[in-house]
């Protein structure tokens, strides 16, 4: 037995070690009609998207209620419909066109097994023949006769993952090769360099980045195409999502200096992006030892993860705009689509949630990202060791806009500057398993030890918001006095 039926094989008693037929697998032995072929088709894939299923298989040669493989008299590539062959013909009776792939094979001498893959459409029912049929039990049945189940249907593809998405569809092996940067991908995932290009895009079919379709060729998913595209503008619903760095001439939008372009994928180019905004951030001058060196005036860490996060977290459903790093004279604003999926005064503490898990999982392997969560404590973390103004996260109508604020004495302070820097500071202690006091907040704030009344003033302040508590609310001392987050 070739490798290739070994593998069909193993599949095949995959699905046969199911208790019983279930509504996205089906068992026949010789029914070769081409109608019922087409509707089962049609059940198949709507049922797949029911039970959040990538696919569905429909296998020939099994008796139904014991699963024991019988072999089949049924050859599909054989079959005619009219001067049609059947595959050709089931492609143009179903809508919107389905992928599905053919497989036979002598499963044991003397018998033949045939299996159908069938892919699932993850925006609108497959019909067949105009109608449109989902399983039920182990029977097919229209699915207009069934009111839940379709507005079941219509629910799982409100909530489809973008990044299943085809960005590209039915390529030549190596066209695919041309348009991702296969080698960048390898690199980042550890990887040794696959020998042969049948090798790289089977390991890239493995991480979601490309679908092999039934005649052999190719689709590039949303995936692979926004993580690893060599150049994101050769993918037309893609090309708006390319991150853009703004510098401004001033603390406005009124005079732009200058736009350095990037165009590669998230993942595979996230250096060079990440460098490019580097180089266009203001520096101050510090003097050393016997030297004078330029130190950038954000944190490289902290402006990585927020990159990271805004590129991860964007709500690829609105359409027409991307991430976006815009750097003034006075601050930087990194913005991503979206609103967040949790409070952004939750950011430190709350586990992340990203509209995107295939891509956050991906990244993260990848070491783009944080694993657990805590990007957001290593930036506070740094802002707070460079003596930086503390970090704003807000959100508006339709984006989430995180700012990094440059240098400020504490005496160019806004109240709300002072509130949001105690808060976050109380914050990062909590999550480290520390407690906020006087003292740490005059070392964060930079206030002399001669003056805590400062800091007091300061403490009664952030209070006031609601968005602090004494962790003893019963202790009549202030200089020992311990401060939580409001929700701890």
């Amino acid at each position: 037995m070739s490798s290739t039926d070994l593998s069909l094989s193993s599949r095949l008693e995959s699905l046969l070690a199911l208790p019983q037929e279930t509504e996205w697998v089906e068992f026949k032995h010789n029914n070769s009609d081409p109608d019922s072929i087409g509707e089962r088709l049609s059940a198949l894939a709507n049922s797949a998207i029911l039970h959040d299923q990538s696919r569905a298989w429909m296998v020939w040669g099994i008796e139904d209620g014991t699963h024991q493989v019988l072999g089949t008299t049924f050859s599909p590539r054989k079959q005619r419909v009219g001067n049609q062959e059947l595959e050709g013909w089931l492609s143009t009776q179903l809508h919107p066109r389905v992928d599905f792939r053919i497989q036979e094979w002598e499963y044991a001498p003397g018998k033949p097994v045939v299996l159908f893959e069938v892919f699932p459409c993850w925006h609108t029912p497959v019909r067949f023949r105009e109608k449109e049929f989902v399983r039920v039990g182990s029977t097919t049945r229209p699915l207009r006769d069934y009111p839940e189940k379709e507005r079941q249907i219509w629910e799982r593809f409100q909530r489809s993952p973008f990044e299943k998405g085809i960005c590209m569809e039915n390529l030549a092996d190596q066209r695919v090769v041309d348009l991702l940067d296969v080698q960048g991908f390898f690199d980042l995932l550890g990887l040794p360099s696959a020998t042969g290009t049948h090798a790289v895009l089977e390991r890239l079919e493995q991480e979601g980045c490309v679908l092999k379709r039934p005649d052999g060729r190719w689709d590039i998913t949303n995936l692979g195409g926004l993580l690893c595209a060599k150049d994101l503008r050769q993918f037309p619903t893609l090309s708006r999502k390319c991150p853009r760095v703004i510098v401004y001439k001033g603390k406005n939008r009124v005079e732009t200096l200058r736009e350095p372009e990037f165009h590669r994928g998230y993942a595979t180019g996230f250096e060079d992006l990440t460098r490019i905004i580097h180089d266009q951030l203001p520096s101050n001058e510090v003097l050393g030892l016997a030297l004078r060196r330029e130190v950038r005036m954000y944190p490289e860490v902290a402006v990585r993860e927020l990159v990271a996060n805004a590129l991860i977290h964007q709500d690829f459903t609105i359409t027409g705009d991307g991430p976006k790093v815009e750097i003034f004279t006075d601050r930087v604003e990194i913005t991503n689509p979206g609103r967040p999926l949790i409070d952004t005064l939750r950011f430190v503490d709350e586990p992340p949630r990203s509209r995107n898990e295939a891509m956050a999982a991906l990244m993260r392997r990848m070491k783009i990202c944080e694993e657990r969560g805590s990007g957001i404590d290593k930036v506070l973390f740094y802002i707070e060791v460079h003596q930086l103004p503390a970090p704003e996260f807000r959100e508006t109508g339709s984006h989430t806009i995180t700012t990094l604020f440059s240098t400020r004495d504490l005496d160019r302070m806004e109240k709300p500057d002072r509130v949001r820097a105690t808060y976050l500071h109380a914050c990062l202690k909590h999550v480290s398993n520390e407690q906020m006091t006087n003292e740490s907040l005059r070392k964060r704030l930079n206030i002399p030890d001669s003056d805590p009344s400062k800091a007091t003033r300061i403490i009664k302040e952030t209070m006031s918001a609601g968005l602090l508590k004494p962790k003893d609310p019963d202790s009549a001392s202030r200089k020992h006095a311990k401060y939580l987050p409001f929700w701890a």
